[in-house]
């Protein structure tokens, strides 16, 4: 019996092709010939598939959004029901233990997107949109106006500090920064 698991399918494998080459030479060194060989298919092959770099460049800040937008909504399923709902779920995300913990894929979709973006700022238009449907729910997750959106950008902050190793705070620290940040989660009437 073939234990073997599948294999991935043209555009998974040219996906993941691209996006191992923007990590190890930057968009640069993101050619269609590259993206071909390192996914094992001809160039014409690939062109079926993405007609041109910005095309390839497109479907990877789309899988990428979709990506985002897929660990969101499991994050904020992870919550109980009520007031700060998604709130929480972002200082989970941020925070992240387990699951959600900043982890390899994390830093890879942070390659592509800094990548897309050196290349064509236009390209981040399906990320924008996920991260305004985002703030738009924890603009409405019932919180006094600003309680969220802290949450948010300290975990935005967290995340930037990981993917260009600026800096790791202790565990001290994150514990510190998360009391603080719950404390915002607290709703008083």
């Amino acid at each position: 019996m073939d234990t073997q698991p599948p294999t991935a399918d043209a555009p998974t494998r040219i996906l993941d092709a691209a996006e191992n080459l923007i990590i190890a030479r930057g968009v640069a060194g993101l050619t269609l010939e590259a993206a071909a060989r390192e996914a094992g298919v001809s160039k014409g092959g690939l062109l079926y598939h993405f007609a041109s770099k910005e095309a390839l460049l497109e479907a990877l800040l789309g899988r990428l959004a979709a990506f985002i937008s897929q660990e969101f909504a499991a994050c904020v399923a992870t919550q109980s029901e009520g007031t700060g709902r998604v709130a929480r779920s972002m200082l989970e995300w941020g925070f992240g233990e387990g699951e959600m913990a900043c982890n390899e894929r994390h830093q890879r979709a942070g390659a592509v997107f800094l990548a897309a973006f050196h290349h064509d700022p236009a390209l981040l238009e399906p990320i924008r949109a996920v991260i305004a449907d985002m703030r738009a729910a924890v603009a409405h997750d019932g919180l006094p106006p600003g309680h969220g959106a802290a949450i948010m950008a300290a975990g935005d902050g967290l995340f930037m500090a990981r993917l260009f190793s600026l800096y790791t705070p202790s565990a001290g620290e994150l514990a510190q920064m998360r009391a603080a940040l719950t404390a915002l989660l607290e709703v008083r009437p």
